[in-house]
């Protein structure tokens, strides 16, 4: 395993364009540039294309595939990619491939969030974007957005197990509804159909956070279709969601606490942090007035220690946002709750983030649910079993396909594979990833950014990193990658709210 020292994180619509046949001759010369893309792909079913919040126009395409493997003739879904295309005319004929996270976001939506990070592989490279069964436009599973709910509705477990019923129920009467048939197995096969639709010989596997589990299903599947694999913020099928979750985030919390310890302004404006977190915990259950995020109403409801803990574990997923947790705590104890609040929706948010939470759950009801009980994970001092009933009961019904057992066993690496993980990531922190690269064996290496979150590839210079082991020619040569450059990215320091003695507002600080 290569340690780099230092910290960091990142922030983790196919609109088609219908063309009549005078404006396709009308428009001959867009043509002819696309020609240059699609010609070393020429049984690719591609079509110019426009993905909102990208600035060019792409190439959109998709595949029919069958609901149920088991019956080809039978339903029929239409699965979506989406292909930026290589700037440079002597293009390499192996595209990158993201993978993308959840369970259940959508990879075409996630393109211009993370386009940025593939720049200079996208000089030689086409990168593809594949909108998983279940998920954007590939026969979506998608229950009703909560964005806006009253935070009373949003955040009480009964409500939210009542609304996933409803979910289920609505789902169940699309053409597409039956949730047995949205495994990652299935789903790599789909991502197999893709690429032998493009006649791309191979392509360059990136994988982030369960988009790791899923590149590492495919290169069970399909070992020889795979050049390289980068997998970031490890989340193997032998997880066990949502059981991991404990420890783990009790690991990332007790890790940004200590860090506000050795800060000398942190420590000097919170200097009993652990004692208000500790009193909070204690204080809960509790009724608390809080300013919606969103819609910037007050509201009051009972705050439980549950919704308290999933509250300050989602900024932990990113350093930057962690940083601000110290004050959010220390004004919590205060009675000032919009800093927690506030802060447990900053990941995940907006649109292009959003998961389609009917493929989440058939995906964790299938391959996770029936494996906790056997599970010998650790759990968190304050996190303890948080979240295992709700899973629980929501997958308690919820019909699940068959999944092989081979699904959880890693073969050994046909091919270079880099594992990269943040020593600060309450998801997937590096103790998943070291027995990944044990298994993959002599062609895997492990970086590790000690103070990075959920998903380092976009932080400073690994970025370099990465392009130059996908870029490398021979395979001898891609590993072991320097990551000492990591070494200069420091951890953010904790937000000090600071007010001017001019201040009237009889808020204190």
């Amino acid at each position: 395993m290569r340690v780099a020292k230092g910290a960091g994180a990142i922030a983790d619509n196919c609109l088609n364009c219908v063309f009549s046949f005078k404006q396709i001759v009308g428009a001959m010369g867009l043509w002819a540039l696309l020609g240059l893309f699609v010609s070393a792909w020429a049984t690719s079913p591609l079509r110019p294309c426009r993905v909102e919040g990208m600035p060019n126009e792409l190439l959109c395409g998709q595949v029919s595939r069958p609901l149920d493997p088991g019956k080809p003739d039978g339903i029929l879904i239409e699965v979506h990619f989406v292909v930026v295309p290589a700037m440079a005319r002597n293009k390499q004929p192996d595209p990158v491939l993201l993978l993308a996270g959840g369970p259940g976001q959508s990879a075409i939506a996630l393109a211009p969030v993370v386009m940025g990070r593939f720049g200079r592989l996208n000089n030689r490279r086409d990168v593809v974007f594949i909108d998983q069964r279940g998920t954007g436009k590939s026969a979506p599973l998608q229950c009703r957005d909560e964005s806006e709910l009253p935070l009373a509705q949003a955040l009480d477990p009964q409500l939210q197990q009542e609304r996933l019923l409803q979910c289920r129920a609505e789902l169940s009467k699309l053409p597409h509804g039956d949730t047995r048939f949205y495994t990652t197995t299935i789903a790599m096969q789909d991502f197999e159909a893709v690429r032998s639709s493009l006649g791309a010989p191979q392509w360059n596997l990136v994988g982030a956070s369960y988009g790791t589990r899923a590149a590492l299903e495919y290169l069970r599947q399909y070992p020889g279709k795979v050049r390289r694999t980068v997998l970031d913020g490890v989340a193997p099928a032998d997880m066990v969601l949502p059981v991991s979750f404990s420890i783990d985030s009790q690991a990332a919390l007790d890790a940004s606490l200590q860090a506000c310890e050795g800060l000398t302004d942190c420590a000097k404006h919170y200097p009993r942090l652990r004692e208000e977190w500790a009193d909070l915990l204690g204080s809960l259950p509790r009724r608390v007035a809080v300013s919606h995020p969103l819609t910037g109403l007050v509201e009051s409801f009972v705050l439980t220690r549950d919704m308290l803990l999933r509250a300050v574990r989602g900024p932990l997923y990113a350093p930057a946002f962690a940083a601000a947790l110290p004050a959010a705590i220390h004004a919590a104890s205060q009675g000032r709750w919009e800093g927690v609040i506030g802060l447990s929706g900053a990941i995940g948010s907006g649109k292009n983030m959003r998961l389609a939470m009917g493929m989440h759950f058939s995906v964790i009801c299938a391959e996770d649910i029936p494996r906790m009980g056997a599970s010998s994970a650790a759990v968190g001092a304050d996190f303890s079993r948080m979240d295992v009933k709700l899973y629980t009961q929501a997958c308690a019904n919820w019909p699940t396909g068959n999944v092989p057992a081979a699904f959880y066993e890693i073969p050994v690496a046909p091919s270079p594979v880099l594992l990269l993980s943040g020593g600060a990531d309450p998801a997937t922190p590096p103790r998943h990833a070291e027995r990944v690269q044990r298994a993959l064996d002599s062609k895997a290496q492990h970086i590790v950014v000690p103070q990075g979150g959920h998903g380092v590839m976009g932080v400073g210079c690994m970025q370099e990193v990465v392009f130059r082991f996908i870029d490398t020619r021979l395979d001898e040569a891609a590993l072991p990658q320097d990551a000492s450059c990591a070494t200069k990215i420091p951890r953010p320091g904790a937000f000090v709210l600071v007010r001017s003695t001019a201040d009237v507002s009889g808020v204190r600080p």
